[in-house]
């Protein structure tokens, strides 16, 4: 279980990176990335940073090449705003979920296409395969 204090340093975290990413990061590489959850150690020195990279494969690994470029701006601009003991070393990390959810969505809805057009699947009898 999660300590209550490291938990609400990483939600603390998460919405600050947020923010620098968003609004500080001049890098055109860094479109629309999503910070979606910090996982921080026990003793706050190692951060581990999930990222959202809406776009194309080759789009999102730009973005992680850029974001690991600025890693040391990151971090330094986290120790300005969120007050730590020590400044945690930080680690991106792609959170693909979106991509596999949506991924997912698109292969339920072929699938609910394909039922309300009726091709369950099946032969002429209803499904059934057996003769009689």
């Amino acid at each position: 279980m999660i300590p209550a204090r490291v938990r609400r340093v990483c939600e603390t975290c998460r919405e600050v990176l947020g923010e620098i990413i968003q609004k500080e990061i001049k890098d055109p590489r860094i479109g629309f990335v999503t910070v979606t959850e910090v996982e921080m150690s026990a003793d706050l020195r190692h951060a581990r940073i999930w990222v959202s990279v809406l776009g194309t494969r080759e789009e999102a690994d730009e973005a992680m090449k850029a974001l690991e470029g600025a890693r040391g701006f990151i971090r330094a601009e986290l120790g300005k705003r969120v007050r730590l003991r020590y400044l945690p070393e930080v680690t991106f990390m792609r959170d693909e979920s979106c991509e596999r959810s949506q991924r997912l969505e698109g292969i339920f809805r072929a699938l609910r296409e394909e039922a309300s057009r009726g091709g369950g699947g099946g032969d002429e009898q209803g499904g059934r395969t057996d003769e009689g």
